[in-house]
């Protein structure tokens, strides 16, 4: 038994050796193969790209490493550009694509591309082609002949590489960690966007005889995956950042999911309007879960248009504050409403749909005169927005974008509201038209106190239901404001005190001379707010909205514009009596003062 042991460590010393000796021949072999194929390789790589681009396109690297082993290979340095003659003469020719890119690399990997398959059957199958951190820029130049163009060659490239090989498959085209650049020539002076951490998967991309004419492959591939990570923009005003925690994207099914979108200020509350120089509106937005679905990427790759059949944006909030301590920019804001400037956009935008749940909206605001802040709130919204489009100078296009939009105003009176805007007005014209109900009044002193100088005591609304036609310059239309038991009281601000203090007098007077308590009245007689308000040039669309109503409010509960005369008439009369009583104290003081002074 002693003597098998040794017997058999020899034979296994033999194997080993045997295996290493052919390994090394495979290796020895593979060496050779490649530094004699290399010339070969270079040679074909630069034909078959000029060939397959109709010379639109050259491709330089310095060296080649190849393993025909694994069937592996890297080409290091690679630049791929296009040459600009050529362009100018497919252009002329109306052959020219809508992009040319620049790409840019240290290295590109190809992994397991079957070398005995190329050379005995004339197929090349590639399993993988890396580009590790590209630097890639896109031009885009929008041609009209390339409109309404298939996204397939015009000629298969199959044309140009069938004397050499069959077919050319590679399963997948990685773009890792890609630094992105978008110039877009359209416009007199180039308009230049970046992006950073940006993944594109390519999937089964073939050339065949066959493939050109697959109407299941977009520009030849089975398939298109995008996905970008932790995306962050500056705004052009240095005021905001837009961050994107997560985009991806998939062609297949035009959908894109972003994760969480932020429009964040990069300034606090009290800081933004100082470093703005003006009170200026900041927002701060935060969504949760935002999709696309339906998306066209032939027609945003070749125009840019962001065509889809559905939005979906959920769970999350846009708060806006406004500090008017500071002084206003008067600027004219007329012609830009919402779907003024979703008509005044470069590119084209369609979403067929869009779908909101669970979104919390608030304004606040930080008074001057009161030095308190007020706030309302439209919480829980959801709705629909349908036919959000700037293509109506199609003329099949339906000119009408429509909103119906449910919330709950301070959480808790249910408003409806449905718009309607006329996409082709000149002027603007949209329509709105709904009601808040069940709202306890008191509810409203978070934002009629600090901004109104007005105390709701106590008051149900029952309902506050509103129709209006208007357009950039006057509504018109009537509010219904049914209402209990309403009693309210004027504030004022005095010096040195933190709290706003009651003005009593005016308060009992106003109760009891000016505003209703009912609307119906005891008798039954129902007060309906005719609406003709003229708009400011300087009001945005939804002070234009907020002002409207409140012009109705204020008629439903007894402030007709003879009222508001009368009010300050009285109060002029009361602030007379109050400076006459003032005066006289005054004057008694001195006189007291005078006989103390004499008979000392």
């Amino acid at each position: 038994m002693a003597e098998k042991a040794p017997r058999k460590f020899k034979v296994l010393k033999w194997f080993v050796g045997i295996v290493l000796f052919i390994s090394l021949i495979l290796v020895g072999a593979s060496w050779y193969i490649s530094v004699k194929f290399k010339p070969l390789i270079r040679r074909e790589i630069t034909e078959l790209v000029q060939k397959s681009t109709h010379g639109l396109y050259r491709i330089e690297f310095s060296q080649i490493h190849t393993n025909f082993i694994t069937g592996s290979a890297t080409i290091s340095d690679v630049n791929i550009t296009p040459d600009t003659n050529v362009f100018k003469l497919l252009v002329a020719a109306k052959n020219a694509p809508n992009n040319l890119y620049y790409i840019r690399l240290k290295k590109l990997s190809i992994n397991r591309f079957h070398p005995y398959g190329i050379y005995f059957n004339k197929k090349i199958d590639i399993s993988l082609l890396l580009f590790d951190n590209p630097d890639i820029t896109m031009v885009n130049k929008h041609f009209d002949f390339n409109d309404n163009r298939p996204p397939r060659p015009r000629k298969s490239p199959y044309d140009y590489i069938k004397k050499l090989f069959k077919s050319l498959r590679v399963e997948v085209v990685d773009f890792k960690n890609v630094r992105f650049k978008y110039v877009n020539n359209n416009e007199l002076l180039p308009e230049v966007d970046s992006v950073s951490n940006l993944n594109v998967t390519l999937k089964d991309w073939l050339i065949d005889s066959l493939s050109a004419q697959d109407t299941t492959r977009l520009y030849l591939l089975k398939d298109v995956n995008v996905n970008l990570r932790n995306y962050t923009y500056a705004t052009p005003d240095s005021m905001y950042h837009i961050n994107v925690n997560q985009l991806d994207f998939n062609a297949s099914s035009g959908k894109v999911n972003i994760k969480q979108f932020g429009l964040v200020p990069r300034y606090s509350e009290n800081n933004f309007a100082k470093v703005a120089g003006y009170a200026r509106d900041r927002f701060n937005i935060q969504l949760n879960n935002i999709s696309l679905d339906g998306i066209d990427l032939p027609a945003y790759i070749q125009k840019r248009e962001l065509i889809a059949n559905q939005m979906n944006i959920a769970d999350g909030g846009v708060a806006v504050f406004n500090n008017n301590t500071f002084p206003k920019l008067e600027k004219i804001k007329t012609g830009r409403f919402p779907h003024q400037l979703l008509q005044q956009l470069k590119t084209q935008l369609t979403v067929k749909k869009i779908k909101l749940s669970n979104i919390n909206v608030s304004y606040t605001e930080f008074d001057k005169g009161s030095q308190q802040r007020g706030k309302i709130s439209f919480e829980n919204t959801s709705g629909t927005i349908t036919n959000a489009t700037n293509a109506v100078k199609v003329k099949t296009v339906n000119p009408i974008m429509q909103a119906d939009l449910l919330s709950y105003v301070m959480g808790h009176g249910k408003l409806n509201i449905n718009f309607k805007f006329d996409l082709n007005s000149p002027v603007g014209a949209f329509t709105y038209k709904g009601a808040i109900t069940n709202l306890d009044g008191r509810q409203l002193n978070q934002i009629t106190k600090p901004l109104g100088m007005v105390q709701v005591n106590k008051g149900i609304i029952k309902s506050l239901a509103f129709d209006i036609k208007a357009n950039q310059d006057v509504a018109k239309g009537k509010v219904d404001f049914a209402f209990n038991d309403l009693s309210v009281a004027l504030l004022k601000k005095e010096e040195g005190k933190t709290r706003l203090v009651k003005q009593g007098l005016l308060s009992i007077l106003a109760n009891a001379l000016v505003i209703y308590s009912d609307n119906p009245s005891k008798d039954g007689k129902f007060t309906s707010a005719p609406i003709n308000f003229t708009r400011q040039p300087t009001g945005s669309f939804f002070n234009f909205i907020w002002k409207t109503l409140y012009q109705g409010v204020k008629y439903s509960v007894g402030v007709t514009p003879q009222k508001e005369a009368e009010i300050k008439a009285q109060v002029a009369k009361f602030e007379k009596m109050k400076e006459d009583r003032d005066e006289r104290r005054r004057r008694r003081e001195i006189r007291i003062k005078k006989r103390e002074r004499e008979q000392r």
